[in-house]
């Protein structure tokens, strides 16, 4: 009897899922690719709203009326560009004060920041215009919404199993929720971290094309952005392609993003 209730209720979890499948499946625009957002857009935005405003109180944000001006002045063009793919964006740019930070990052709904250390490498506009496009992709994309449904759906399935093998024994139980961790971890979220930073390094190149920033200025730009950070990991465990991948993927798209370039 308990078993067979087990596996009604397995059923039925597997049903839900496949119920929600269907209308949050969405399509990620510029590449076509089909992604799972189970998460309401309106709520990640609110939620990164909140984060976002907590942050700009406990981060120094930057007086350089260079730095502001220029992050301001490539922010609008890269978000014109991608307006269309995104019309309800509330964009915000800033750029806070920190010279040990080489790094830009983006939140859902538009709040996208950039940090003082990026000019070390981001020498020119055109070179901020590969940064911000990369930022704004990943928002445009809807990336933060698939690694949110990623974890719920991977959070589901660990819940999946610990009801299933109740009556398991304990370190059998331990070693196979482990497994699955790995697994997930390695096979599922991995992977996927590598192929949203590759689909923003895309979606990014045509935007500052769009905009009318010369897209070659990406691979010497991420050249010098992979000389900044020292060793990295296997590519199988790191959540960015190597940087092998990374110029070999760019080649390939150069000759459509100069297209853009020419024809905007």
């Amino acid at each position: 009897m308990f078993l067979s209730m087990k596996k009604t209720c397995c059923w039925f979890v597997l049903l839900c899922g496949a119920l929600l499948w269907l209308p949050a499946c969405t399509t990620v625009p510029q590449t076509g690719r089909s992604a799972l957002h189970l998460v309401p857009s309106s709520q990640l935005a609110s939620m990164s709203a909140t984060q976002f405003g907590q942050m700009k109180q406990e981060t120094p944000i930057s007086r350089d009326l260079q730095y502001n001006a220029m992050v301001r002045r490539v922010g609008d063009r890269i978000a014109y560009v991608a307006a269309p793919d995104m019309p309800n964006a509330q964009w915000e740019f800033v750029v806070f004060d920190d010279d040990e930070q080489i790094n830009a990052f983006a939140m859902p709904g538009g709040k996208v920041a950039v940090y003082t250390g990026l000019f070390q490498v981001a020498k020119t506009e055109a070179d901020l215009a590969i940064v911000i496009g990369h930022e704004v992709a990943h928002v445009a994309a809807g990336h933060g919404n698939e690694r949110m449904t990623q974890q719920l759906l991977a959070a589901g399935g660990a819940a999946l199993i610990q009801f299933s093998t109740a009556d398991m024994e304990s370190e059998r139980r331990a070693l196979l929720m482990a497994a699955y961790g790995a697994g997930a971890s390695v096979g599922v979220m991995l992977p996927y971290s590598r192929y949203h930073e590759c689909e923003a390094d895309e979606i990014g190149l045509l935007y500052a094309a769009k905009a009318g920033y010369d897209p070659r200025v990406a691979i010497p730009f991420w050249e010098r952005m992979a000389a900044q950070g020292g060793s990295a990991p296997p590519q199988l465990l790191s959540t960015h392609p190597s940087n092998a991948t990374r110029t070999q993927k760019l080649k390939a798209l150069m000759p459509r993003a100069m297209q853009v370039y020419q024809n905007r």
